[in-house]
């Protein structure tokens, strides 16, 4: 506004000039020339503007000046010489001016402050009527006029709130930050902050520690003025530009001190407000880098106690030894099957976790732009892959090895058992015969009984050859028992040696004898051919029947009906054989004859007709019957095994090809994804719980095998499934759908971190699907170019060197399998669509924090940062070795390009 014609012409020409020198940036900003106070009874100025803005244009221009370690205290006589002038343009641009001269003539100081108005009018400030006469010769309206002109370039000029600028940006501003203050409105620069209360609301806003605004009342506007300036000065570095004194004392407040000291309130409130963004920046990348690096260490320490679970039980398998005894392999079969129920499982749910954390992490590191995690060597996944492979293979190995054991040693028993019945046999045969050999009965004996005494030795002797050949049998069994480690074949081999050395003493002593007889025989040389002929023919007799006993008492040893029809075959025939057999008759014809020239008993056998007719009998009527009967009753347990042969095999042949059938449906149910992740996450939950239901088909299928295990029944003829089949391709499958339920958590991971949107997913999962062409999940280079083409990339064309290409292919591809697959394609096109924090931005971010230095000292981490978040950039933050640094300075480019993997923590 003009100045009211109350004035004399002098001061017009001086107000009009000053209106003229600021008219180009005022009119912008509306603001016009003040109205002084004019005493009405002597008719002279009170320049109470003048005083007004004198001091607060004194205290802006020190709160920048101190800088420079110099104060002003006269505005109109410390700028007369430029010299503080240029040090204030310096400061507050930020660039070289020129440098002023040394000398106090007036010709120095007119050019000094000519510098200072000529780099004004560089940055586009028109000063309309101003010289440097003006300020040299301390004209006070023209020094408030130039220092007003800088306050509005430089300090309210580049406001920006909304579409609003300087002036209206500044008022927009404080409606903004005081909106909902009680009895706050502001409107304009003067009347709105004459109570105080829009002074201390905007404290309040930004500081609310500081005030107790609900303390306040409109009326107390000293008290309010006072709060807020002190405040300001004491916690916000903002200098005493106004006085209370002069707020009150002024019908309206001074606009141009107003907004200058508002705008301070700006300018400090607005750098603490990019510390905050600053300090939350990294706070959030220090935390997802926190986050990260304690999923490593999960990763890690699981992955090792696995490993070290698995190469505990390779070896355990590894090591084959041979068990001596059935019930030692039994127990170490029932070990195995507990160890496949109770300690595998566990394990290959820590395999699938450890498989499912991996990718999560992975997914987390690709889209906050971290390198990818590379496991410590021999703990990657698929190094425990490899090591889980290995000891399925063991295991499988360990399997036949204890099979082939408990068949073994099936058998050892039965040979041990064999060992048993003839040992008991020969030894009683031979019970009492030494003592009958040492027994001389020929004295008193004539030549019949001499001679029937020799034939009688004959036929022992021809007896004790006979069993000779059976000693040796039990002498082949026991070497065998003992080349098989059978557990109790050193007992058996000493008995048999036992028997071995009775038996040599039997043969000396009836060698003994048989001279002595053949001393006597001189004396008896009638020999009773005929009780000799039944002697050697009972005893021959005897011995097929002792055979026969053997045969029809042994063990029945099959494993399938077809092996028990072979012996019930081999019975028939065994029977026609003892029907045909005619040493009997031969017999009875041979007793008739002794019966009818004499009564005397057979010298020579103890054998007696009756008593083989007996035993013929026994054997016809007992002996076979019982054989067949027990034949008949492993006929039927070996029924019992086929129907659980094709009990099981009913299952297998039903729930190994559903299972198949699953793996497909899988599959496909991963190639086509229809509706939301959450719905596609519901439709492999339902999968995998249909999976869970027929976990009983499985379990009784187990319990089947084992039962059928148990009974020794290893083979099945009926079905080409296994259980370890069965049982792995269950376990496969649940396997498969924890990582398809771990992709789309990925993919929803991705969607809710990344704003990626459902509709941009499934055009990504699309533009996959369309040019996987064999459905592998996987593009090979050519389809995977073909697809991104078809995205828009531009690429060089087919045959040609592409670098672009390689290096695309080697971001999605870092292991250089050759393939891309579908999660790490969905991550690139990710990354390519979503806007990311950057080691830019961090370190961009720390910069604030540290006051545009390039180094951050540990105090003002700690004051900006939470507690641990500072702790951990202490930890790893190394120091500044740039020039000037002072101690304990340090460098926090390095640590943001670290956070992102371009260099080391």
């Amino acid at each position: 506004q003009l100045y009211k014609t109350k004035t004399t012409a002098s001061f017009q020409l001086e107000a009009i000039s000053y209106a003229m020198s600021i008219s180009d940036e005022s009119a912008l900003m509306d603001s016009g020339l003040h109205t002084p106070t004019v005493d009405n009874t002597d008719g002279k100025q009170d320049p109470l503007w003048q005083k007004i803005q004198k001091k607060t244009f004194t205290a802006w221009c020190n709160s920048h000046l101190k800088k420079q370690g110099i104060q002003i205290t006269e505005i109109d006589k410390d700028f007369r010489d430029g010299r503080s002038l240029l040090k204030l343009l310096q400061v507050i641009s930020g660039e070289k001016v020129s440098i002023p001269e040394r000398g106090n003539l007036r010709i120095h100081l007119v050019n000094n402050v000519g510098k200072a108005l000529d780099f004004l009018k560089s940055k586009d400030m028109k000063l309309v009527g101003m010289h440097a006469e003006d300020i040299v010769d301390g004209n006070l309206t023209m020094t408030l006029g130039m220092i007003w002109t800088i306050i509005l370039r430089f300090a309210i000029k580049d406001i920006s709130v909304g579409e609003l600028s300087a002036k209206d940006g500044l008022l927009l501003w404080c409606q903004r930050k005081t909106k909902g203050y009680k009895h706050v409105n502001v409107q304009n620069f003067h009347m709105s902050f004459k109570d105080g209360l829009a002074f201390c609301a905007l404290i309040h806003r930004h500081r609310p520690d500081l005030i107790d605004f609900d303390s306040l009342k409109k009326g107390n506007e000293k008290e309010n003025l006072a709060l807020a300036f002190d405040v300001a000065a004491t916690h916000l570095d903002i200098p005493r530009m106004l006085d209370v004194e002069d707020m009150l004392s002024s019908i309206k407040p001074d606009e141009k001190a107003v907004m200058t000291y508002v705008s301070s309130y700006y300018h400090a409130f607005s750098s603490t407000q990019q510390a905050e963004t600053a300090a939350k920046r990294i706070g959030k990348v220090l935390a997802v880098n926190q986050e990260n690096e304690k999923m490593m260490h999960y990763y890690e320490t699981l992955a090792t106690n696995l490993l070290e679970w698995i190469n505990q039980r390779i070896p355990e398998f590894q090591n084959q030894t041979r068990e001596s005894s059935l019930a030692a392999a039994t127990e170490q079969l029932e070990n195995f099957r507990t160890y496949q129920r109770t300690q595998k499982p566990p394990k290959a749910g820590e395999k699938a976790q450890l498989e499912t954390h991996y990718n999560t992490l992975q997914t987390k590191l690709r889209i906050s732009s971290r390198p990818a995690y590379t496991p410590t060597e021999g703990k990657t996944v698929s190094d425990i892959a490899e090591a889980w492979r290995h000891l399925d293979i063991v295991e499988k190995e360990y399997e036949d090895f204890v099979f082939s054991e408990l068949k073994r040693l099936e058998r050892l028993e039965l040979m041990a058992s064999r060992f048993e019945m003839k040992a008991s046999k020969h030894e009683g045969w031979m019970q009492g015969k030494p003592e009958k050999l040492k027994d001389n009965p020929f004295s008193g004996l004539n030549l019949s009984e001499v001679t029937a005494l020799k034939r009688q030795h004959e036929a022992f002797m021809s007896d004790t050859d006979t069993h000779g050949v059976r000693l040796q049998k039990l002498h082949e069994i026991a070497n065998e028992l003992e080349k098989q480690g059978y557990f109790n074949s050193d007992s058996i081999k000493q008995r048999a040696e036992s028997i071995e050395t009775d038996w040599t003493n039997l043969q000396n002593l009836a060698q003994l004898r048989n001279e002595a007889i053949d001393v006597a025989i001189k004396e008896q040389q009638q020999l009773d051919q005929l009780r000799l002929e039944f002697a050697k023919k009972a005893s021959a007799l005897d011995t097929w029947l002792s055979e026969l006993e053997e045969d029809l008492t042994d063990t029945i040893n099959a494993h399938s009906i077809q092996e028990v029809e072979d012996l019930l075959s081999e019975h028939q025939q065994l029977c026609e054989q003892v029907a045909a057999n005619k040493q009997l008759e031969e017999l009875e014809s041979i007793q008739l004859t002794l019966d009818s020239s004499s009564d005397e008993t057979n010298p020579y056998t103890p054998l007696t007709y009756g008593s083989l007719k007996t035993r013929f009998d026994l054997l016809q009527e007992e002996g076979l019957q019982d054989r067949e009967g027990r034949l008949k009753q492993e006929m039927e347990n070996q029924k019992s095994n086929e129907s659980l042969r094709l009990q099981f095999a009913e299952g297998a042949n039903k729930y190994g090809p559903w299972l198949e059938s699953k793996s497909l449906e899988l599959t496909q149910l991963g190639l086509s994804i229809t509706g939301s992740l959450e719905d596609h996450k519901q439709r492999l939950f339902d999968f995998s719980q249909e999976l869970a239901d027929s976990k009983v088909t499985l379990d009784d299928l187990e319990n089947i095998n084992a039962t059928l295990q148990g009974k020794l029944v290893f083979d099945n003829s009926h079905t080409e499934f296994k259980i370890e089949t069965i049982r792995n391709s269950w376990e496969a499958l649940q396997l498969q759908i924890g990582k398809s339920i771990n992709e789309i958590d990925n993919q929803i991971l991705i969607r809710d971190e990344t704003g990626v949107t459902e509709e941009q997913l499934e055009e990504f999962r699309k533009s996959f699907q369309y040019f996987d062409k064999d459905k592998s999940s996987k593009l090979d280079k050519f389809e995977f170019r073909s697809c991104l083409l078809s995205l828009g990339y531009k690429l060089c064309a087919e045959g040609e060197e592409d670098p672009e290409l390689d290096s695309l292919l080697a971001k999605v591809d870092p292991n250089d399998t050759g393939f891309v697959a579908l999660e790490a394609f969905i991550d690139f096109m990710t990354q390519e669509t979503v806007d990311k924090d950057t080691a830019e931005q961090v370190a961009g971010s720390f910069k604030i924090l540290a006051g545009d230095r390039p180094f951050i000292m540990p105090d003002e981490i700690k004051r900006e940062l939470p507690e641990e978040q500072a702790a951990y950039c202490l930890q790893h933050m190394s120091p500044y070795t740039g020039p000037d640094a002072p101690e304990g300075a340090l460098d926090y480019s390095d640590f943001a390009s670290a956070l992102y993997g371009t260099s080391d923590l």
